[in-house]
């Protein structure tokens, strides 16, 4: 039987790897990003460069595959990895639970972990199960959610988390409806949940309003409705392009505590956000 990881990235491309190989690219959503722009030279999203990049992915460090690497560096100042990372290290939080191809929902307390599973992926809509994967991301701390199917499903690990015994969770989450389900958690648990909003290029206007409402960071990806909606609500943005917006004290914190762990100058100042230089900005919007 053949693994098979489906997938969205680069604009919300529709992407099927299967054992390996790039067997189904779709269109993008949009036609230019500036963090590819920045690393890798791509000037124009197209079919042929999300499967040229999702074939380097696969090679450079083993994307759907066993060999995957699972600890890796920062791949930017700030996004969603690595502002867990920051949290686990500095102790705000007391896990993670996030997405991995090949494995699932994941819970882990180790943020190298944490860091090499989502520094540079996205999107991860279906995956089968990679055994070897699997015990890998074990030996590292990591507790799947499921090992027998790769279950992707966020709520039911930040449940899982809460039951382990973790106190303050934090959760990656794409849509609104497992927003929601992870707030009841905490309520219902009383445990403390940070959730990060990722993935949200192309969300609905009334969506968005409702996610920012529920979530304590969002990325603004390419979303016209994100950067719409968090004139009002945003406590600090971090990046002007591909900004992440604390929408909580809690979420703020946690940018705050990863600013400090940024190598490069930061600028802070006070001002009306977002901030957003039409220039530095995906196109289209969506």
């Amino acid at each position: 039987m053949k693994d098979r990881h489906v997938m969205e990235a680069m604009g919300k491309s529709y992407i099927v790897v299967e054992d390996g190989h790039v067997v189904e690219v779709g269109e993008s959503l949009i036609e230019y990003c500036p963090i590819f722009a920045k690393a890798r030279g791509i000037e124009r999203i197209d079919p042929a460069v999300v499967k040229a990049n999702i074939e380097f992915r696969i090679r450079d460090f083993g994307m759907c595959t066993g060999e995957r690497d699972i600890e890796m560096e920062i791949f930017v100042g700030f996004g969603a990895s690595e502002v867990m990372m920051t949290g686990l290290r500095r102790g705000l939080i007391d896990s993670s639970i996030t997405v991995c191809e090949g494995v699932g929902t994941v819970i882990t307390s180790n943020p190298i972990l944490t860091q090499g599973i989502g520094a540079r992926i996205s999107g991860v809509i279906e995956t089968t199960l990679i055994p070897k994967l699997k015990r890998r991301v074990e030996e590292k701390g990591g507790i799947v959610l499921d090992g027998k199917s790769a279950i992707i499903n966020q709520p039911m690990g930040v449940a899982r988390a809460i039951e382990l015994g973790f106190k303050n969770v934090a959760v990656t989450v794409a849509t609104l409806g497992d927003a929601r389900k992870c707030r009841e958690i905490e309520q219902e648990t009383g445990a403390n949940v940070i959730i990060i909003g990722v993935h949200v290029t192309g969300i609905k206007d009334d969506d968005a309003k409702n996610f920012v409402d529920t979530v304590d960071i969002t990325t603004g990806c390419a979303s016209r409705a994100i950067r719409g909606v968090v004139a009002d609500k945003a406590l600090a943005q971090v990046g002007t392009s591909v900004p992440l917006f604390g929408l909580s004290q809690k979420g703020k914190d946690l940018l705050l505590e990863r600013a400090k762990e940024v190598t490069t100058p930061i600028l802070i100042n006070t001002m009306k956000l977002p901030v957003l230089p039409e220039d530095k900005q995906p196109r289209p919007l969506v």
